[in-house]
């Protein structure tokens, strides 16, 4: 059993960047992929990133290559995403989850456990 716990979203300006954190319980947080998705109101949620229990692959949504970074910290049991030059397009509730074995990461429906969200707005 897992349990996630989002923070660090806000309001920020377009061109601006936030930093996200997902703090997990649980002594195996190490053996999970974790990712990030997004949903923004009225769509379904997307994927964003995901990390490999070693932090030796990491994954991206082609929409945010290039400007956000999924990172681990597995001796604090938490994940971060790194966004820089936000786009107002990026305005979502942003969700970590964790997987012990998915056959592939950008499925939300493989990810059994998932943080409560936090609201990342960014303005024009």
């Amino acid at each position: 059993q897992v349990q996630l716990v989002e923070s660090g979203g806000g309001l920020v300006q377009a061109g601006g960047s936030l930093r996200l954190s997902c703090a997990a319980s649980g002594r195996t947080f190490s053996s999970y992929v974790m990712g990030w998705f997004r949903q923004a109101p009225g769509k379904e949620r997307e994927f964003v990133a995901a990390i490999s229990w070693s932090a030796g692959r990491t994954y991206y949504a082609d929409s945010v290559k290039g400007r956000f970074t999924i990172s681990r910290d597995n001796a604090k049991n938490t994940v971060y995403l790194q966004m820089n030059s936000l786009k107002p397009e990026d305005t979502a509730n942003y969700y970590c989850a964790a997987s012990s074995r998915p056959t592939t990461v950008v499925q939300s429906a493989l990810y059994p456990y998932w943080g409560q969200g936090t609201q990342v707005t960014v303005s024009s």
